[in-house]
């Protein structure tokens, strides 16, 4: 928590001493920032020094009273307040309230809420957990009753600022109760994947790997253009910054535009991906063509080396691609469901149930949000029950440490 010299600068002149501020003499000038009790960042003013340093000294020993329910409540755990939630609030409540509130506390929230500190809840904790309910079978009335629940709880620990927000309010509960309408119905596996780059013609055998590989849509796959714009191989970097689009009303036909919903980005080019891209180039090639292209805002036109064309050297629409990828789904005996967009969701989920961070999967992805990545693949987050019987493992085995253990009595 540093304390600052309002009345100086932290540089110094020519001459090694330090340059008066605009507000030199007038004012407070000694400034300490601390984080308060509800964990935001504040700052106090001081006409003395010592009075600067005194205060900066408690609010680092957790003396100050602005800080001093913060340490408290790092340590707070869920079961505990809910515990005194209950106990502040069931005198107005009816009988069978009294019984059923307690009960869904024991039976559903504890078990996997209690003992975590109740500031480190997130919405990923939340969404995981709702996710196992769903998979569980539980009825869609109860899994909104406990969520309700939990949420009441959340929010008065809000209001008594032992949290800063809550978690629950990043769920929507109505899309998870529908199955989680972007959860995908379908994703291929490993073998699949590979048996669909299999049958797939040599020169649209990238496309697949930048799908299955790099999470890429099929209008972005179509707008990859060779050159370090989209994959720069010497930085392991690949851009995605447009998309193939054909519309004759307003472009006269193919034209490139910015992805879909703005979800411009760089990210990591895989060295397989890398490598069967280089020898698309070689062997394949691009073909260069004049397209109107719109992703800076402003239409002009350029020549684009576009990586992936027809067999006889044209650009691809959306509907020439479906018929050629009818054939390649049943050559590769993937149903009917299985689209190109089924790629990019082999991607996402094989890096969550990989254990890679979530926010690490909307970035690959170039979700808008973390929510979009959690909702869609929240049922292929990594399983972290409890193992059973640990803490009487553990404290078995140090007991039988303790009687191996020579005493001292032993030792004379």
């Amino acid at each position: 928590m540093p304390i600052d010299d309002l009345w100086y600068l932290t540089k110094r002149g020519p001459d090694k001493k330090r340059l008066p501020a605009k507000r030199h003499g007038r004012g407070k000038r000694w400034r300490v920032r601390y984080t308060d009790a509800a964990g935001e960042s504040r700052e106090k003013l001081f006409e003395r020094k010592t009075d600067a340093e005194a205060f900066d000294l408690e609010c680092r020993s957790g003396v100050a009273a602005e800080v001093k329910a913060t340490r408290e409540t790092d340590r707070l755990v869920f079961a505990e307040y809910a515990q005194r939630w209950r106990e502040s609030r069931e005198s107005g409540w009816a009988t069978e309230t009294r019984r059923r509130i307690p009960q869904n506390l024991r039976k559903h929230l504890l078990p996997v809420f209690g003992e975590k500190p109740i500031r480190s809840i997130n919405l990923t904790d939340v969404l995981a957990w709702l996710g196992r309910l769903l998979d569980d079978g539980v009825p869609k009335t109860s899994v909104s009753l406990y969520f309700g629940l939990f949420k009441t709880i959340m929010n008065a620990a809000v209001i008594d600022k032992v949290i800063p927000d809550n978690p629950c309010n990043g769920v929507k509960l109505a899309q998870i109760l529908r199955g989680l309408s972007r959860v995908p119905k379908w994703v291929p596996t490993n073998d699949q994947v590979l048996r669909l780059a299999e049958v797939v013609p040599r020169r649209f055998r990238a496309a697949i790997w930048l799908g299955a590989g790099e999470g890429l849509r099929l209008g972005e796959v179509l707008g990859m253009e060779a050159g370090p714009r989209c994959a720069d191989f010497d930085s392991g970097d690949l851009h995605v910054v447009q998309q193939l689009r054909h519309s004759p009303e307003h472009f006269g036909g193919f034209y490139l535009s910015t992805p879909k919903s703005g979800s411009i980005g760089t990210v990591d080019l895989d060295p397989v991906v890398a490598e069967e891209l280089a020898d698309h180039l070689s062997e394949v090639g691009p073909v260069e063509f004049e397209l109107p292209d719109i992703t800076t805002g402003e239409r002009l036109t350029r020549p684009v080396p576009v990586l992936f064309t027809s067999a006889r050297g044209k650009l691809l629409t959306d509907t020439y691609w479906a018929e050629l990828w009818a054939d390649w789904r049943e050559a590769a005996g993937w149903p009917k469901g299985g689209t190109f967009h089924s790629l990019r969701h082999f991607f996402a989920t094989t890096l969550m149930s990989n254990g890679v961070e979530p926010q690490e999967v909307q970035k690959a992805l170039r979700h808008a949000n973390l929510r979009i990545t959690l909702e869609t693949y929240v049922h292929w987050l990594p399983k972290k029950d409890r193992p059973r019987g640990l803490v009487g493992g553990l404290l078995r085995q140090a007991g039988s440490e303790r009687r191996e253990a020579p005493t001292s009595q032993d030792r004379n």
